[in-house]
């Protein structure tokens, strides 16, 4: 057996490693919650999670009052079983976000030390489809940029090779997001994909004006145009524009997934595998997608993602957002427009755990 002997959690706060806006909102920091658990076996696994401002120290106590102390002389293999039975035990509080980084905290650990154990890197362990796979830009995307910015990143993305670029939309006038979107297509060419995301901003009707004067752009997808429990606004507007509509991110069960795919409220399925609660449910949600011909573009989280990605057929791109720098002694490596999923045993992430303890809260 592998039974666990202590489970500690911790929360860091991290520096933005620039200024990122977007219609709705600002990236304040990014509150970083670890989870580490050691087994009887003498192996430690690291899990995290994290938010863009709020929330953490919320996460940090349901964690350390009610979640770990679960854990206690359970064996870490059943890592299902260990899912299910956090997710029952805070079941006044599920589906939300506060549950789910939690779960995805502990989730992410419990599957560290899988890999550990079995001497695997997650991409393999997780699936093992291909270890290379394609990187989109959303850094030079942010809707605070002028246009001249907006064109210089994009022109940088497509000299690395890279796969595309997001940019964010919902400025007050279409014409304006019109008008940067252009701009961009004038430079790179009709070739190159162009993402745009909206963050939840608009309504229903707004969505598909907006569609609609963005089309002759020629767009990969139409991201988190309406708010995210809008399910019914979603599959209107996927039946109204030949842009494919993006969502996931901000969806915290998988039947939430199951309900948008039913409805075809959606054409790329970007779910976070700290939202969703862990990599348990994240592999969940994505052989679901690929039950309904979908792909999976994962938001945020590059360093854990690209293994996920990696490891389904379905995974078409990870999000190029480098966040982790400050408190890792590695990063991912990326060649001619591929990221490629780390080949060590666990999660592949290299924490720095003194530049952790610089940075600790709570």
């Amino acid at each position: 057996m592998s039974v666990i002997t202590a489970a500690e959690a911790m929360l860091a706060d991290l520096e933005v490693e620039t200024v990122r806006t977007d219609a709705t909102q600002s990236f304040v920091k990014q509150e970083t919650i670890l989870v580490s658990i050691t087994t009887s076996d003498e192996l430690t696994g690291t899990g995290y999670a994290y938010t863009i401002g709020t929330g953490g120290p919320a996460v940090l106590s349901l964690l350390r009052e009610s979640l770990l102390p679960l854990l206690i002389g359970e064996d870490a293999r059943n890592v299902e079983w260990l899912w299910r039975k956090l997710h029952d035990t805070t079941h006044a509080t599920t589906v939300g976000a506060i549950t789910a980084l939690a779960l995805a905290a502990v989730d992410t650990a419990l599957w560290d030390l899988r890999c550990l154990a079995a001497g695997q890197p997650l991409w393999r362990l997780a699936g093992g489809y291909r270890q290379a796979v394609p990187l989109y830009d959303t850094e030079g995307g942010w809707l605070h940029l002028d246009t001249d910015e907006l064109v210089r990143g994009a022109l940088t993305s497509q000299a690395a090779r890279w796969h595309g670029v997001k940019i964010k939309v919902g400025k007050p006038a279409i014409t304006e997001d019109v008008a940067r979107l252009q701009a961009v297509r004038d430079a790179v060419g009709p070739e190159f994909p162009i993402m745009v995301d909206a963050n939840q901003s608009m309504t229903s009707a707004e969505a598909v004006r907006r569609a609609a004067a963005y089309e002759p752009v020629g767009l990969g997808w139409f991201e988190e145009p309406l708010p995210a429990d809008d399910v019914g606004g979603h599959a209107r507007l996927a039946a109204a524009t030949s842009i494919p509509v993006a969502v996931g991110e901000s969806l915290y069960s998988i039947g939430q997934f199951r309900d948008y795919l039913q409805r075809e409220a959606a054409h790329v399925i970007q779910v976070d595998v700290a939202r969703i609660g862990g990599i348990t449910p994240w592999l969940k949600v994505a052989h679901l997608a690929e039950a309904h011909n979908v792909a999976v573009c994962p938001h945020f989280l590059m360093e854990l993602h690209v293994s996920l990605v990696a490891a389904v057929p379905n995974g078409r791109y990870v999000e190029h957002i480098p966040q982790l720098r400050a408190v890792t002694t590695e990063e991912i490596t990326i060649a001619d427009g591929l990221a490629y999923a780390p080949e060590r045993p666990g999660l592949g992430i290299a924490w720095d755990w003194d530049a952790l303890d610089d940075r600790r809260v709570g």
